[in-house]
């Protein structure tokens, strides 16, 4: 059954792949498999959390981000234009760390779907409301070195057309949401004025199913670790870009809450969207009580209406125990009932 909480519940996006999938407990553990075997095992782990996300009650499930290894490459691999040989080094969300990434030399466009026989396959083994989640323009302009563009702007705007292509398809596959993931956004503020929320308005173009944008300061990373522990008691950031958000043409906010220096009271800056309010930490194997949901919801429903809520998770669960990332989803639902009174 679905939540009998005006809070409807769902969560941001990932979940851990099983062991017999890819290496347990990793943000982007190896596959185990190849080939059609492969195939196989992200099909398997794609239903063993769909029925474990409708045992605990969720009313939006995802595919939990099974078929995928890293949420950025994953959707990359079906993009012309790329060398993947020809390796760029480059500091990640503002040179917080420094990795290798693949390198744009030519113009973009997509091969095909990437997502498509994902989503028509979880879309067929579920009738729950149905969420899906790509990464945004922004932030994969922030993961891959450019030799073509010139201006990380237009190159954005060449993966929002992209991102779009993708979108539509899916969406006419019977998706009810689709999620775009931003977490560059609390990082280049200025940026987000200048394009980023003209990337997002393009990715989202046209769509007629719910939308929603997800945005964090990073987690299951040990330099974005070490950056939180420098911002102090409140964590701010978003209030440079909550105004600029509430313009764009999503339908949907998740930011994390749980756990966070996140002031609630910055939800007062989106007064025309949904807030995925993040009640479960994911830089946690402690398990939250449903008290401490219920008390994340009371203290988010005095900045905006409980019916512009919904309770979600701060991020993926992707690197957490099985166990754990299972108790954390009855957490979540048996929370938002209590919080219903």
């Amino acid at each position: 059954m679905t939540s009998a909480s005006p809070y409807l519940t769902t969560i941001a996006g990932s979940l851990p792949k099983p062991h017999w999938l890819a290496e347990p407990e990793k943000l982007w553990g190896a596959w185990q498999h190849q080939g059609a075997a492969l195939d196989r095992a992200k099909r398997d782990a794609a239903l063993l959390w769909l029925k474990l996300q409708e045992d605990a009650g969720l009313d939006i499930v995802t595919d939990g981000e099974q078929f995928r290894v890293h949420f950025v490459h994953g959707f990359l691999e079906q993009v012309s234009g790329i060398d993947w040989a020809r390796t760029t080094k480059m500091g990640i969300r503002d040179n917080r760390y420094v990795v290798d990434v693949p390198t744009v030399t030519g113009a973009l466009s997509l091969r095909q779907s990437v997502h498509a026989e994902e989503v028509r396959f979880v879309r067929g083994h579920t009738r729950r409301k149905l969420k899906w989640t790509l990464p945004g323009p922004m932030t994969i302009c922030d993961t891959i070195a450019d030799a073509h563009y010139g201006r990380r702007a237009d190159m954005a705007m060449a993966f929002a057309a992209i991102l779009n292509q993708e979108v539509r398809q899916l969406e006419a596959l019977g998706l009810d949401m689709i999620q775009i993931d931003e977490p560059a956004f609390n990082v280049f503020m200025n940026d987000v004025y200048e394009w980023g929320i003209a990337a997002l308005d393009r990715t989202l173009e046209g769509l007629t199913c719910q939308t929603a944008v997800h945005i964090c300061y990073g987690y299951g990373i040990e330099a974005n670790v070490k950056w939180k522990e420098t911002l102090g008691s409140e964590w701010r950031q978003y209030e440079a870009i909550f105004p600029a958000l509430n313009t764009s043409r999503v339908d949907q906010v998740s930011l994390e809450a749980q756990g966070s220096n996140v002031p609630l009271s910055l939800i007062r800056l989106l007064p025309d969207k949904v807030i995925q309010v993040g009640v479960i930490d994911v830089a946690s194997k402690a398990v939250e009580t449903p008290d401490a949901v219920a008390a994340v919801l009371a203290e988010a429903s005095r900045h905006a209406d409980a019916a512009r809520i919904i309770a979600s998770t701060n991020c993926g669960l992707a690197p957490l125990p099985r166990e754990v990332a299972e108790a954390k989803l009855n957490a979540l639902v048996v929370g938002a009932r209590r919080a219903s009174g």
